[in-house]
């Protein structure tokens, strides 16, 4: 008699999952974990700012005539300002209406430009010239310019500033999404979909939108970045957030004055803008190599 040889099962591939990917990329993108790191400092001062600061009533704005213009020292590690207050406790504090400001603009934008872009894309016709051709009137104005003739009429403040970047920053995702959404609508699952009766509104919710996270997330990533900076810059011109508020663009332009002088009074602030953009950009790099399926290694 011979003996029978019983054959072992293959081993099931291992599933490669989102999570798996992300530890990839971290693991071999330097840079994308920097800036993850850089992203994750960021966030945990806005949180908990109020309690990381050294002094937290001069972070608010509270003065102290007794340290003007003091140079960085043990005491005071980012020196402090023309009413001396502490620069390292006001750029802490600075980080929480900077990332609420660009967070919430964002999610604004996108609010606008999704619905707008997914309907355009998908139905065609003279409704996407229609909400094309007004997409292309904001875009044709700078969006800072923009952006300053709207805080021009509301008033300068931080909430004006908000409102008019979101209303500069929507027609980027309406023009994404479109293009995402033409590129779906005559794929098979989508024919199929509108084969079987299923209505528009839900093809273009579980089909459409679904589709087009992936690029909006990347997207949505760096622009919160460059709102921060955006946000500066209207801050540091004295239409965006106003005295005492603790705001990383108008503590730039407090102290461009003494910039030869006292330069640490500017150039702390600005470095908190540099350290923040650079590391949502990198962050939204890691992403697109995360989600994009040519990117994945093998």
């Amino acid at each position: 008699m011979s003996a029978t040889t019983t054959l072992a099962p293959l081993p099931l591939p291992r599933r490669d999952t989102a999570a798996t990917r992300l530890l990839r990329v971290l693991r071999t993108d330097w840079l994308a974990a920097a800036g993850l790191v850089l992203v994750l400092l960021v966030v945990v001062l806005a949180v908990f700012g109020q309690w990381l600061a050294p002094y937290p009533a001069q972070g608010m704005g509270e003065t102290s005539v007794a340290t003007r213009n003091l140079a960085p020292s043990f005491e005071h590690v980012m020196g402090t300002d023309q009413l001396g207050r502490d620069i390292l406790s006001r750029v802490i504090m600075g980080a929480r209406p900077a990332l609420t400001v660009s967070t919430v603009v964002v999610l604004i934008a996108a609010l606008i430009g999704i619905p707008l872009g997914a309907v355009a894309g998908y139905r065609g016709g003279w409704l996407d010239e229609v909400l094309m051709r007004i997409t292309e009137v904001f875009q044709a104005f700078p969006p800072l310019l923009l952006a300053m003739v709207t805080v021009a009429i509301l008033g300068p403040s931080l909430f004006n500033a908000g409102l008019a970047l979101a209303i500069c920053w929507w027609p980027w995702y309406a023009r994404l999404v479109r293009a995402e959404a033409r590129s779906l609508r005559e794929r098979p699952f989508i024919e199929a979909a509108r084969a079987i009766g299923v209505p528009t509104w839900r093809i273009l919710v579980r089909h459409i939108l679904r589709n087009c996270m992936t690029p909006v997330l990347v997207q949505a990533t760096v622009d919160v970045g460059s709102v921060v900076l955006a946000a500066g810059s209207l801050a540091f011109l004295g239409l965006g957030a106003q005295p005492p508020t603790p705001d990383w663009g108008l503590m730039v332009a407090e102290g461009r004055g003494q910039i030869f002088t006292a330069w640490w009074i500017s150039a702390f602030p600005g470095l908190a803008i540099f350290a923040t953009v650079l590391g949502f950009n990198l962050l939204g790099d890691a992403l697109r190599d995360l989600f994009d399926p040519r990117q994945v290694k093998r």
